[in-house]
């Protein structure tokens, strides 16, 4: 795959989180996958990838953060 396909799904891929977040639509990262898939099957299975790795890393970090801020929480004082 070229890498301007793979900027411009990542950049779609960001730009529909960040939409599907603010709207509070779940569903709108799938409407947008089938809308690119019309055109190209391959750039929507790029596009899906991308949303998966950045919707995972999202939770890990989230998950990360809690971690560290339970484990500063928890240490005694000194």
């Amino acid at each position: 795959m070229s890498r301007i396909a793979e900027e411009l799904a990542d950049q779609l891929a960001r730009d529909t989180i960040a939409a599907a977040e603010e709207i509070g639509d779940d569903r709108l990262i799938e409407t947008i996958a089938q809308a690119v898939g019309a055109s190209s099957p391959t750039t929507e299975e790029l596009f899906r990838t991308l949303v998966r790795v950045r919707v995972a890393e999202a939770r890990a970090r989230k998950l990360l953060e809690a971690r560290v801020a339970a484990a500063k929480a928890a240490a005694p004082p000194g």
